[in-house]
């Protein structure tokens, strides 16, 4: 069956691949406690996913990439979260001095990288990250983070609509159940940009790294 789906969509033009550009940057979109800590309702099982995500940022920060970080914050009242919050309540664990935004240990952002605070799951909606991109010179976008269902294939979609080449990392995405993350993997790649191993996005920053 997955042979006949793939084919199928290969047929239509599907699953074409984009490939690597030459000026990466990278983006760990909502990697925040509230998906690790098993007291939080939206903890998810992704520990794994986080122990990718910090292979790739070691390997993004030794090739000299620009980093940039996003999570959700909503003032108090998520009066900013509109049809968001409306839709998903939950997401209000996210109000300002909530622990559960606070980074992950071994995840933390320098002084020197990017932090964008969201409140819809795409990290370009309302924020200046496009035109941030687009002053670096960047033409790669490497995305990892949470969830691969929500935000991730939020931002996916809205980095090639863009002008960027998104990159998701299968290993350092994540979601809550295997099902609509296996599912949101298979669309992205069929559709939106590229879901590439971390060994090859790993292999491919210490290539820019080299030549840098």
């Amino acid at each position: 069956m997955a042979q006949d789906l793939d084919q199928d969509y290969a047929g239509a033009g599907y699953n074409l691949r984009l490939g690597f550009g030459d000026r990466p940057a990278l983006l760990v979109v909502d990697m925040v406690e509230a998906y690790f800590d098993k007291a939080s309702p939206l903890y998810a099982g992704v520990e794994d996913t986080l122990e990718s995500a910090k292979r790739v940022l070691a390997a993004a920060r030794r090739a000299g990439v620009f980093i940039a970080f996003t999570n959700v914050r909503y003032m108090k009242g998520a009066a900013d979260g509109g049809m968001f919050v409306e839709k998903v309540p939950t997401l209000r664990i996210f109000e300002e001095g909530s622990a559960l935004g606070d980074w992950p240990e071994g995840l933390d952002p320098r002084d020197d990288e990017l932090v964008i605070s969201k409140q819809y799951p795409s990290a370009f909606f309302g924020t200046s990250l496009a035109a941030t991109l687009t002053a670096l010179g960047v033409d790669t976008l490497i995305i990892a983070g949470l969830t691969t269902s929500g935000c991730i294939r939020a931002t996916c979609i809205d980095t090639v609509s863009s002008g960027f080449r998104p990159v998701i990392v299968r290993e350092a995405v994540g979601d809550r159940d295997e099902r609509p993350h296996e599912a949101n993997l298979f669309d992205m790649n069929a559709k939106y940009g590229d879901v590439v191993d971390e060994t090859e996005v790993i292999a491919y920053l210490q290539e820019i790294g080299a030549a840098s």
